[in-house]
């Protein structure tokens, strides 16, 4: 895989387009990249300012023209990032998964529960919004019904909750969150596309190298749209439908 040129952050002084709109065709390259469309921070204003050697005001046009059609959010005390055009759902249609099973009066099998503090990576980070390399909480559950497992979840949490890792996992996470920490977990901001298998996930799921597994992200945050849990889900194509109703 051929890996992307770094970005210029270069504006022609001398051009006869105006530097307001060079930065802005310049912002909507960078908002293209993977790692700003997966929630990394855009270089901060006045650092892009003295970068291409222009005010800021000329920077803050070009932002304020992107933040208008809706590509850009800027938040106070952390900074500009790339909107993420994902499918959201709100508590009231939604909720954990044991919390989901029980509500259709299905038993499911926890095959295994691992708990472990890790290093956030760029990924995790952006999404958490924590520096990289932060340590952060990491659970992982494979879980299923009496004649196997079909779904693989990962989930990473904010240091801001307050988990300890000794927590009983096998109650409802988000009971877990709410009646000890405090913390409601009030919107799902999910992105699902399929995925082929890995050699461990075939392993663990049962199934054969490069069979589809439905992968979904789930970024869980509070009523202040902060972030509280970043979790992956790989499922088993064969055994779990994931049904949307969407109401105009």
């Amino acid at each position: 895989m051929q890996e992307e040129k770094p970005i210029e952050f270069k504006v022609d002084h001398h051009s006869g387009v105006p530097l307001h709109l060079q930065v802005e065709q310049l912002l909507r390259t960078i908002i293209e990249r993977p790692e700003y469309r997966e929630g990394k921070l855009l270089p901060k204003e006045v650092e892009l300012a003295k970068i291409l050697g222009i005010s800021r005001n000329t920077v803050r046009q070009a932002t304020n023209k992107l933040e208008h059609e809706k590509l850009l959010v800027r938040k106070k005390g952390v900074g500009t990032r790339v909107v993420r055009q994902t499918l959201s759902t709100r508590l009231s249609n939604w909720a954990s998964f044991s919390e989901e099973m029980h509500s259709k009066g299905v038993e499911f099998v926890n095959y295994r529960i691992d708990v472990e503090w890790v290093k956030a990576d760029r990924e995790v980070a952006a999404a958490l919004q924590v520096e990289e390399g932060r340590e952060v909480l990491k659970m992982e559950r494979l879980r299923g019904l009496d004649k196997g497992p079909f779904v693989n979840f990962i989930s990473y949490f904010h240091p801001r909750i307050g988990l300890t890792g000794k927590e009983d996992f096998s109650r409802h996470l988000y009971e877990i969150l709410e009646r000890d920490y405090a913390t409601i977990p009030s919107v799902s901001k999910e992105r699902i596309n399929a995925i082929p298998a890995t050699k461990s996930l075939a392993e663990l799921l049962n199934v054969k190298t490069g069979s589809p597994l439905l992968f979904r992200k789930r970024l869980v945050c509070d009523p202040g749209d902060r972030p509280i849990e970043y979790n992956l889900g790989y499922y088993r194509a064969d055994s779990f439908t994931y049904e949307i109703d969407i109401k105009r």
